[in-house]
């Protein structure tokens, strides 16, 4: 059974069809890549997954379970977590403080017991603390655990951005250009850091991108938007070499 599946999904704004009678089968750990020109409703659909859209029809399953409709916060305790396109770090928070932020469903306290430090507090702390660090291992981030997030390189914050997101222990991540602003280096350990996690968390990932180096070099299916719809859908090159992919999306 795939993970996740989209049936029919649909949403309007106004008079515009952003998007239209999409369906998507993203089966367990695979690498999934969503592509389309700018406009043609990708960041739509990943708002319609997370719940910050409702849509106005069709169904989002995840793992079986009906997500439609549902708020962000129970998508997100469900098994969906997501990046954006613009970083959205705790600035001003130290790097283990952005990656905790993901943790506190998992680690519960009362406001009581925070305020005045009883053993349950420390003891989630304390716990928060060593799964933090584990994930900052990952991602090679644990020297920079007491840094501010808003001083790390450009790279770097990426990396806590998907670090954060894996502190929810998601069963589906969601990228969105994950590779926006970055140089080539960067792209590179880019695309080793995505595979890294799909392999050591056994994480199923969908991504949207416009890099096309970094789309054919780690994903294994693709599905194209034009205007709101599925353009085309399948194995990654065979939908690349598509001659309608090709006049629509990548102008050659």
């Amino acid at each position: 059974m795939a993970l996740l599946e989209t049936k029919n999904l649909g949403i309007s704004f106004g008079g515009l069809r952003a998007v239209n009678g999409f369906d998507i089968s993203v089966e367990k750990g695979q690498l999934y890549g969503l592509i389309g020109p700018n406009g043609a409703g990708k960041t739509t659909i990943f708002n319609l997954l997370t719940g910050v859209y409702r849509p106005d029809e069709g169904a989002i399953l995840l793992d079986g379970e009906n997500l439609t409709g549902k708020k962000t916060i129970d998508i997100c305790k469900a098994g969906i977590a997501r990046t954006f396109q613009n970083i959205r770090l705790f600035g001003d928070l130290s790097v283990l403080d952005n990656v905790k932020a993901g943790l506190h469903d998992h680690y519960p306290y009362s406001t009581f017991a925070g305020i005045f430090r009883l053993p349950r507090y420390f003891k989630a702390e304390r716990e928060m603390n060593g799964k933090a660090m584990e994930l900052l291992k990952v991602f090679g981030l644990e020297d920079y655990a007491e840094y501010k997030a808003e001083n790390l390189s450009y790279g770097q914050q990426r990396k806590l951005e998907i670090a954060r997101a894996m502190a929810t222990e998601p069963k589906l991540l969601l990228l969105d250009e994950p590779a926006a602003g970055m140089n080539p280096n960067e792209t590179k350990e880019l695309m080793d850091t995505i595979r890294f996690v799909r392999d050591h968390f056994d994480m199923t990932i969908l991504l949207i991108e416009h890099d096309m180096k970094l789309v054919s070099g780690i994903c294994e299916k693709l599905t194209v938007l034009n205007f709101g719809e599925v353009l085309a859908q399948g194995d990654t090159q065979e939908v690349l070499n598509d001659p309608e992919v090709i006049t629509a999306y990548l102008g050659e």
